[in-house]
């Protein structure tokens, strides 16, 4: 999954946080629900304008990367 297709950043958008699909919902909103709770199909329920991958996609975007080791 390429993340950068369903997270997007727009200067004049909540402030420049990181979007979804352009959309005015926040990585940070997806990941509130989460961490209160609220299941994906909750989510999805609320939010009919998000599909599954969009989830995904806000998971990926909040973990960083893997550290690299040089050899």
């Amino acid at each position: 999954m390429n993340i950068s297709d369903r997270i997007t950043l727009e200067p004049g958008k909540r402030g420049g946080r990181p979007c979804i699909r352009g959309l005015r919902i926040t990585v940070y909103d997806i990941l509130a629900m989460l961490a209160e709770g609220m299941s994906e199909t909750e989510i999805l329920e609320d939010f009919p304008e998000l599909e599954p991958a969009d989830i995904r996609a806000c998971l990926a975007y909040a973990v960083p990367p893997a550290p690299t080791f040089a050899q």
